[in-house]
This record gives C-alpha cells, sequence and structure tokens, in this order.
C-alpha cells in the first residue's frame, strides 16, 4: 500500500485518497469542466478558462501545480475577470465601486504572490535511463 493510502487508512479517510477511477471523480477533477455548473460556452467563462490556462502554463503546466495551487490559480481567474468586467463598464463611461475595485486588485496582488509571478520551465530532459532506451532500441533496430 502507498504512504499516501496508508495515511487515508489509519486516518478514517479513505474518500481522500487521489488515485481514485476517473469515472469516480468529478468532472472538475477530471478535467473536462473548469468549474461545475457553469456553461463553459459563455464569454466569462471561456475568460476564465484563459486565464487559468495561462497561469498554469507559466507554472510549467497542470501536472508541475498542486492541488493547493490549482485553486489558487482558480480563485486569481476568478478575480480578474470579475476585475476586467468592472473595468470595461469604467471605459464604457458607467460608474463602478472604486473600493470594491481596489479590493480586487489587492486580493489579485496577494493571489499572485502566492502562486509566483515568475515562469517556471518546464523539464523536457529526459532521464538517463529513457535517454538509454532510446538509442539501445535505436541501435538494436540498426544492427
Amino acid at each position: 500500500m502507498e504512504p499516501r493510502q496508508e495515511i487515508a487508512r489509519k486516518s478514517g479517510a479513505s474518500w481522500l485518497i487521489a488515485d481514485r477511477k476517473a469515472h469516480g471523480r468529478s468532472q472538475v477533477s477530471n478535467g473536462r469542466k473548469s468549474l461545475p455548473g457553469a456553461d463553459g460556452r459563455l464569454r466569462i467563462s471561456r475568460r476564465f478558462r484563459d486565464i487559468a490556462g495561462a497561469i498554469l502554463a507559466d507554472q510549467g503546466g497542470i501536472d508541475q501545480c498542486s492541488e493547493s495551487r490549482k485553486q489558487l490559480i482558480r480563485r486569481f481567474s476568478a478575480a480578474a475577470v470579475l476585475a476586467e468586467e468592472m473595468e470595461a463598464r469604467l471605459a464604457n463611461g458607467e460608474q463602478i465601486d472604486v473600493s470594491e475595485h481596489a479590493l480586487l486588485c489587492s486580493t489579485l496582488a496577494r493571489l499572485a504572490s502566492r502562486i509566483g509571478v515568475e515562469r517556471r520551465a518546464r523539464d523536457i530532459t529526459p532521464s538517463l535511463a529513457q535517454y538509454l532506451d532510446t538509442h539501445v532500441a535505436s541501435d538494436e533496430a540498426s544492427s
């Protein structure tokens, strides 16, 4: 039994095990939906997905992010969409609540500092075993 499964079993929280089959997980966990119960075709939903995807790419990809970092990225994306909507209203000459906008900007800055604003390179270097497997296979094929 893997350490994570052993810890979950001992704590009585077997439902916490992340190694469940895909059909036993939510569509958000499976990556089929970005938000539960949201119509992904709406403009605001597409923008949310674009922001989250760009930040995930900056962080080295979804497979390089912990669940807590992914959750922070979702919160950042939601706040960014709200701020953009307010700024669009302002640009169209409408009144906005400046204190609400300032609070959103402050929240975005805090979330960005937690997520990290620097880009992280994705490691594309093959391991030594992968490199050797590739070259051994090509040497055998040419013999």
